[in-house]
């Protein structure tokens, strides 16, 4: 009979509160009572601990066990308490000394036979102990914590090994790699607008929408975008692999240097795109963080889980507000979205007629918004190819011969110190651009004839200072700044 408090800890976005597991085994009649706001996953705990406890060949007194997850008004959930709960019921009984918990923060799920199981947002408690100055006691599955810097971590594969000993932090000898892209730009017949456009927004990180009938290749197109892009760096890596670390997916590739590329459904709603449910999860808005989302058929996503993306594309968060609090999560992406003119797709097309009214065709890609397509920087037509085009070998620029055009246009940008081109804005954005009365005449007069917001404005000289990186120019000049145009012709769709 005793007491024992374990460290542990909750997710709330994607950070970790800790919770102290207050185990007590106190005489009275048999029961075993979860306390402190607990989840019915949690509440479930008890019966995995037991069966746990006992497959690992130690005893679970007849007695009454009462737990206290402490603070009591933070909500509690998962089934990451489970190890917790138990080492702290085996301390408490006397079956184990109490320098095994000392100093640690303990997270895992039991297996009824007394394996210890991982939990989504490893990543998120290894970081926890390590601010907290606390080991991290959890399963032996979690490889990638052996890669973190400051980090001590300590594995557990089964709760009989308890009885020796649990193992030492675990060792860096074994790097992540990310994995090889399978497609290459290379592999593109045509489409010469496009890859340009594609390219502009690997090296600024701008938006983009593609325009075109069914099969002209948007979606081939977008998914060959990832091989262009920059290797994330350590910061990036580590927000990325955190929010994919919460989500319970696999974060080995963030942590490898892979920027994500998310293309989610259009039947996504506004929970799944920007976050949401109980507890609050990140939605793909976050999981694109420092990478791609992909929109495809971006008019048939829900109205209002589209005009949802208008604040993360903005702030680079997304902010949910519940009854319990406030959340952040990092959502700074690039957007790509791909849309065919009309329900049929063949509104404009050379080769077949458009069956759609001339009303309906106007109105179908008004459903992306306007306050959205504000927010969009390239927007571009991509038409079918010429068949024979398809039987030339060498084609085109191999995605190695782009990714090194991004990575010269992106060291320029590093060498002006004002901070990444989609993130210019104000008096930073004019001194990147150093444009010369010229230039200065020709934005303005765009601004009036294409009815520009400010923020168009703003969006214009982003892409303008992109091409000039591209072309190794100090200055924008009206040369960038009429390319820059170009891509802008559809905005008032």
């Amino acid at each position: 009979m005793g007491q024992c408090t374990v460290s542990t800890g909750t997710l709330v976005g994607v950070e970790v509160v800790s919770v102290d597991a207050e185990v007590d085994v106190g005489a009275g009649l048999p029961a075993f009572a979860i306390v402190g706001l607990a989840d019915l996953a949690v509440q479930e705990a008890r019966e995995r601990v037991r069966s746990a406890v006992r497959s690992a060949g130690f005893d679970v007194p007849n007695s009454r066990i009462v737990v206290n997850l402490a603070p009591g008004p933070v909500r509690k959930h998962g089934t990451g308490f489970d190890l917790a709960i138990a080492l702290g019921l085996l301390v408490a009984t006397g079956q184990l000394p109490a320098t095994i918990v000392n100093e640690c923060m303990v997270i895992g799920e039991l297996s009824l036979d007394g394996s210890v199981r991982g939990v989504p947002g490893m990543l998120a408690y290894a970081l926890a102990a390590r601010d907290d100055h606390r080991v991290l006691l959890g399963p032996a599955d979690a490889v990638g914590l052996g890669h973190l810097e400051g980090v001590e971590y300590r594995s557990l594969s089964h709760l009989r090994q308890l009885r020796t000993g649990v193992s030492a932090r675990l060792g860096r000898e074994c790097e992540l790699r990310a994995p090889s892209h399978s497609v290459d730009f290379g592999e593109i017949a045509g489409h010469e607008q496009a890859k340009r456009a594609l390219l502009l927004a690997a090296a600024g990180g701008h938006n983009v929408l593609m325009v075109g009938p069914p099969g002209s290749g948007k979606t081939m197109l977008a998914r060959r975008l990832p091989t262009i892009l920059p290797p994330l760096d350590a910061r990036e890596r580590l927000e990325t692999a955190l929010v994919h670390s919460v989500a319970g997916l696999n974060d080995d590739a963030a942590l490898a240097g892979m920027r994500p590329f998310r293309a989610p459904h259009h039947s996504a709603s506004i929970a799944g795109l920007v976050g949401g449910g109980a507890p609050p999860r990140p939605g793909e808005a976050s999981l694109a963080h420092n990478g791609v989302l992909f929109l495809d058929e971006m008019p048939e996503f829900g109205p209002a889980a589209l005009q949802a993306l208008r604040q993360p594309m903005e702030d680079g968060t997304v902010t949910l507000v519940r009854a319990e609090g406030r959340l952040r999560f990092p959502s700074r992406f690039a957007l790509i979205g791909a849309a065919n003119p009309c329900p049929c797709g063949y509104r404009g097309d050379r080769d077949r007629t458009c069956t759609c009214s001339p009303g309906l065709a106007a109105r179908y890609l008004t459903r992306i918004g306007g306050p959205l397509m504000d927010r969009i920087d390239l927007v571009f037509d991509v038409d079918r190819i010429n068949p024979s085009l398809l039987f030339q070998v060498a084609v085109g620029p191999s995605s190695d011969q782009m990714r090194a055009s991004v990575l010269e246009a992106l060291e320029r940008a590093t060498a002006r110190r004002l901070g990444p081109t989609a993130r210019l804005q104000g008096v930073s954005l004019l001194k990147a651009c150093r444009l010369d009365s010229s230039a200065t005449r020709q934005v303005e007069a765009a601004a009036r004839i294409k009815h520009l917001s400010g923020r168009g404005i703003t969006r214009l000289l982003r892409v303008s200072r992109t091409v000039a990186d591209l072309e190794g120019a100090e200055r924008v000049d009206s040369g960038h700044i009429g390319e820059a145009l170009g891509f802008r012709a559809k905005e008032d769709c």
